[in-house]
């Protein structure tokens, strides 16, 4: 079985409030976008799950996708049943577009037809969130107006418009960001329908732009072609555009040293749609 694993942007990003283990509340729309990684799933009879290719810097037993499939051997319907997965990677990491959670949830969806786990997708949002807060979201494989750390998901369908994606050369850490004394804590929140109709802000963004000189220059050089925005604790920034074309013309603009793509929204996420298509497909 081979799956896309695709990215996600925030729509914007509020943070509502504090709790006490340290996580935070928020309000944030959702949405998926057509830049992905390739998973790719061999079943075996050995009881393991291998990985390959190693990635420099992350031991196999700390990778989600290695976490994600140990998670469900308790599931599985065949107690010998093992995996070897294979990455191929296109989601740059440490941009906020959610490339370590969506491979996790991209696991989870996989292994649950291969092994025959027969899980629900909300327990596997239940198993995921163990792992990640980001990780519900792209196990449901619905666009949301998300809540409390991210969890709470009401299914939205917010415009799909083509996006120019910017990823400046640094890596931004989430912890640094929400620890950081300065971060506003106190957004008041919002409805779902005022964020669909009016939008929001990145209350990450100031403190973000202030540890990383990299993404203050890309985000307001793309705020001179229209309303940047960051995702998620970034370091990548997006505008969205009303065509592919627009989109290009900015791009063949944007300095060589920021990686750069043009993408599309979706409201579906592909995982659901390719998996959706590979069981009509082993079901005849």
């Amino acid at each position: 079985m081979q799956l896309p694993s695709p990215a996600k942007l925030n729509l914007f990003l509020h943070i509502t409030g504090r709790r006490e283990n340290g996580y935070h509340d928020l309000q944030t729309i959702f949405q998926f976008i057509d830049l992905c990684d390739t998973l790719e799933f061999t079943l075996t009879n050995d009881n393991q799950v291998t990985l390959t290719p190693d990635i420099e810097g992350v031991a196999t037993t700390d990778n989600l996708i290695y976490k994600a499939a140990k998670l469900l051997f308790p599931h599985r319907k065949n107690s010998t049943s093992g995996i070897h997965i294979s990455l191929t990677k296109q989601l740059p990491m440490g941009g906020g577009i959610g490339g370590g959670s969506s491979n996790a949830a991209t696991t989870l969806l996989a292994l649950n037809t291969l092994w025959e786990c027969q899980l629900s997708l909300p327990e596997l949002a239940d198993l995921g969130i163990t792992l990640g807060a980001d990780i519900p979201i792209f196990v449901m494989g619905f666009s949301a107006f998300a809540e409390g750390v991210g969890e709470k998901l009401q299914k939205v369908e917010p415009k799909t418009p083509y996006y120019l994606l910017l990823k400046p050369d640094c890596h931004v850490s989430t912890g640094q960001i929400f620890t950081d004394k300065y971060l506003t804590r106190d957004t008041p929140p919002i409805k779902m329908s005022h964020a669909l109709e009016l939008g929001g802000h990145n209350d990450c963004l100031e403190i973000v732009i202030k540890h990383n000189p990299e993404v203050e220059e890309a985000y307001f050089w793309l705020k001179n072609h229209g309303d940047a925005k960051l995702t998620g604790t970034g370091a990548c920034v997006f505008l969205a555009c009303e065509s592919f074309l627009e989109a290009e013309k900015i791009q063949q603009n944007t300095p060589k040293k920021w990686q750069s793509w043009i993408c599309r929204g979706f409201n579906t996420s592909p995982t659901h749609t390719a998996l959706k298509e590979w069981v009509e497909q082993h079901q005849n």
